[in-house]
């Protein structure tokens, strides 16, 4: 599918997506943490203040803890073409197979103060953990991650349709370059 298709397909459901904006956000069913380990590369998301230097190369790599909480390491190319890297922590949140985790960044003598964790939900993920959209409650972050830096084009507006029937407005996405 090429992106112009891609693109006209989103504009059509722009107005579907916003009628279900005012329900709650689903997520997948359950999560398996230990398999969703390892790195995921961002493919798209919703431009945001934190990741304004990031230009190209923005992956994630999780690493299960000891105590069941997740290492976060997030990695990008700025435009000097330094990496810069943030460290953080996640959380599930709910019962083992939860797909609603908390992530901070923040230090851990902060971890008490509840603004310091950010929802992270799994909205959709792909059957074998080969691709996920992860979002939070309100629909102003998401994110599109693939284990290997670029999604089938078929998979990838396939994806948008589900996204977009979830309310999330698909045409914020800003696609991430990889070298």
């Amino acid at each position: 599918m090429t992106a112009l298709k891609i693109w006209l397909v989103c504009g059509l459901l722009a107005f579907t997506g916003a009628l279900h904006a005012a329900e709650p956000l689903s997520t997948v069913a359950s999560l398996d943490v230990p398999r969703y380990m390892g790195t995921w590369y961002e493919i798209a998301k919703f431009p945001n203040w934190f990741q304004k230097k990031c230009v190209s190369n923005t992956r994630a790599n999780y690493g299960l803890r000891s105590d069941g909480t997740v290492q976060v390491t997030n990695r990008c190319k700025t435009a000097s073409g330094e990496i810069d890297e943030a460290v953080g922590a996640a959380r599930q949140m709910g019962p083992a197979t939860s797909p609603k985790l908390q992530v901070r960044f923040a230090p851990a003598w902060l971890s008490l103060i509840p603004a310091v964790w950010g929802d992270y939900w799994v909205v959709v993920l792909e059957d074998n953990y080969q691709w996920v959209a992860v979002s939070e409650p309100s629909r102003q972050f998401l994110w599109i991650l693939s284990r290997t830096p670029r999604m089938e084009p078929k998979a990838y507006a396939d994806l948008l349709l589900r996204l977009a029937a979830l309310g999330l407005d698909v045409q914020k996405l800003e696609v991430t370059v990889q070298d």
